[in-house]
């Protein structure tokens, strides 16, 4: 039994940023001529070409600065910015504290659904959690092997 609950509103950043020293760019750097230096030794040109493609994201996304994104939790749902995220597309959710940032992930009933994470700020958290877990079971979550690897590359 759902009861009403007050909506929750926030404005957060879309991803947390992380400060790259110039050594980061240097390793970037280096690990790219000796992966390119591999696939043009083995003329693996579809893997030089990734290579060069990843790189430039990898650029892209460390220069650009995160949007701050509005987002509204009420009795529809998840909104995120325009985009609004239905209870019934998730099967629970579970808090993840990194560092000192917060953020709630939303996890898909399909096996291969995209999960929503979104961060917010520690003084919003009891009503979000309390507007979550008046729809969705709350289930522990913890970083998955992908976001290991991007934490530590600090990307």
């Amino acid at each position: 039994m759902t009861t009403q609950l007050s909506p929750v509103s926030w404005e957060a950043e879309e991803y947390i940023t992380k400060n790259h020293n110039a050594w980061w760019y240097v390793g970037l750097f280096i690990t790219t001529i000796a992966l390119s230096a591999l696939a043009i030794f083995l003329q693996g040109w579809t893997f030089l070409a990734l290579i060069v493609i990843s790189v430039i994201t990898v650029l892209v996304f460390s220069l650009r600065p995160p949007r701050k994104i509005k987002y509204h939790i009420d009795e529809k749902g998840l909104k995120e910015g325009k985009i609004l995220h239905k209870y019934a597309d998730f099967r629970a959710f579970g808090i993840l504290k990194e560092d000192e940032h917060y953020s709630a992930v939303l996890i898909p009933k399909q096996r291969f659904g995209l999960g929503v994470k979104i961060y917010f700020p520690e003084g919003s958290g009891e009503a979000i959690v309390d507007q979550l877990g008046n729809h969705l079971p709350m289930e522990e979550v913890k970083l998955d092997f992908l976001d290991k690897i991007v934490n530590f590359l600090r990307i």
